[in-house]
């Protein structure tokens, strides 16, 4: 299970600032503890959370209990356990990071942040499945490092009809992960010799009315 971090907080904050109807429904999609989901309902949005980790939707189910607010968590890869749903908003907080063995699928706590050689593993099905989600003038948050190419994802999105840019950016230190794959990522091109940070960033895509 995803413990909340940098990239959760910094999503956090771009969902305070998103205009949020009371009753708007709500999507968290690869919730983790379900801290997103959680500051969603806050609002007095109606929202469901999914994740693929047991653990995950039993903690996300849990804290949810513990908050009093109304969130329905999931358990499921993406959008499937939601298919036949829209939303006016989307929330993604998805596994990211550039991973060595890509050929590999990521087990374990590692699918919360492994995403395969090129970090795009999971962003790509959002681009392409996101879009069908979201109501019309529904808006998709996401955050992601720009080590997995923000502008891809951007452009992706442009691709399927949305309005989308980068809206946020906050630079912070290599977590563990990283800090265990600085000299591969250097290798590969993502990293340049004098960088000790990533940049994380948030993209708002929304779709027309």
């Amino acid at each position: 299970m995803y413990a909340p971090q940098e990239d959760t907080a910094l999503l956090s904050a771009a969902l305070a600032d998103e205009p949020l109807a009371p009753g708007a429904a709500v999507l968290d999609v690869g919730t983790g503890s379900g801290a997103l989901a959680l500051a969603a309902a806050r609002r007095g949005a109606r929202v469901t959370a999914v994740d693929v980790s047991r653990r995950a939707v039993c903690a996300a189910r849990l804290n949810a209990l513990r908050a009093g607010l109304p969130v329905r968590v999931l358990r499921g890869n993406l959008f499937e356990p939601v298919r036949e749903r829209s939303f006016d908003l989307v929330l993604a907080n998805p596994p990211y990071v550039p991973a060595p063995g890509a050929h590999r699928p990521p087990r374990g706590a590692a699918r919360a942040w492994d995403a395969g050689g090129d970090g795009r593993l999971v962003l790509d099905r959002i681009c392409h499945e996101a879009p069908g989600m979201l109501r019309p003038g529904g808006v998709l948050l996401l955050v992601q490092s720009a080590l997995s190419d923000p502008g891809r994802t951007v452009d992706c999105l442009r691709s399927a009809g949305l309005k989308a840019a980068v809206t946020q950016r906050q630079r912070i230190a290599f977590g563990p992960v990283l800090r265990t794959r600085v000299e591969w990522l250097r290798e590969r091109g993502l990293l340049s010799p004098d960088e000790s940070e990533e940049e994380l960033v948030v993209i708002r895509a929304e779709q027309p009315v």
